[in-house]
């Protein structure tokens, strides 16, 4: 029960890395929020929760709106009165090289990746701060560390949301509040299968991804989430400004 009556919200709870922690979070004790776009995947990840009596709450949230942001956090706040643990997952993928790229595209991914951490973290800090302090993990990415084809608006915002983690780890460390980011390689998700299905050749570009990793594999989603757990429970409370590189081996190469 690392989580036990800890108010954590979850953005991009609905799929993927952020459903797989939403419901590691709620088995640890956790009464957990997702934000998301997706109402229909998140109220379904919202039953699964309630089935088995973990308290629970689905806000509909676009990150790259100030507005939609704010809202939900003084939602949660309203109701229970706090918040302890943030997890910043909501992203998008971009496979355009910068001469290919629109700036709507660019936007898109920027705004999602990089400004949806700082709009999160701009309105859910000062309660925070009010509570005594908090805990904050964002998901960065191995490419927020190496370069990767056809991936510059990726690449630019995963860069951003790690020098972003270490800004705010210094800001707010006085504030009791912990700042760390997780940095996976490539994990089976539903975007990266979108990815996938969409080239040419499905299987070899599969088999290109995998040998990136010398574990000869992807990561799983419970994998990643396991991380976050780590990184948002008090067992990593020497942490702040830290990037947790989760990459099955991709960024010692």
């Amino acid at each position: 029960m690392r989580m036990k009556e800890k108010i954590a919200i979850i953005t991009g709870g609905s799929d993927g890395i952020g459903k797989e922690t939403a419901l590691l979070f709620g088995r640890e004790g956790a009464t957990v929020v997702i934000a998301d776009y997706d109402a229909e995947k998140g109220k379904e990840v919202i039953n699964q929760l309630k089935k088995v009596y973990i308290e629970s709450l689905f806000i509909k949230t676009d990150v790259r709106e100030s507005i939609q942001v704010q809202e939900m956090v003084e939602q949660i706040v309203k109701q229970y009165g706090r918040i302890d643990v943030l997890i910043n997952n909501a992203g998008v993928a971009g496979v355009v090289p910068v001469t290919e790229l629109s700036e709507e595209d660019w936007d898109r991914v920027v705004d999602t990746n990089l400004k949806g951490v700082f709009l999160c973290c701009k309105y859910a800090i000062p309660y925070m701060i009010k509570n005594g302090g908090g805990v904050i993990v964002n998901m960065g990415s191995v490419l927020g560390f190496v370069g990767r084809l056809r991936a510059s608006a990726y690449n630019a915002s995963k860069a951003g949301v790690i020098m972003l983690t270490k800004n705010m780890a210094l800001d707010y460390v006085d504030f009791n509040i912990r700042v760390n980011a997780i940095c996976p390689g490539y994990v089976e998700t539903e975007i990266v299968r979108r990815y996938i299905k969409g080239c040419e050749e499905p299987e070899k570009t599969y088999r290109e991804l995998v040998n990136l990793h010398p574990m000869d594999r992807l990561g799983r989603p419970e994998e990643i989430a396991n991380g976050i757990l780590f990184l948002a429970s008090s067992e990593s409370s020497f942490m702040t400004g830290s990037c947790l590189v989760m990459d099955g081996g991709y960024s010692c190469q």
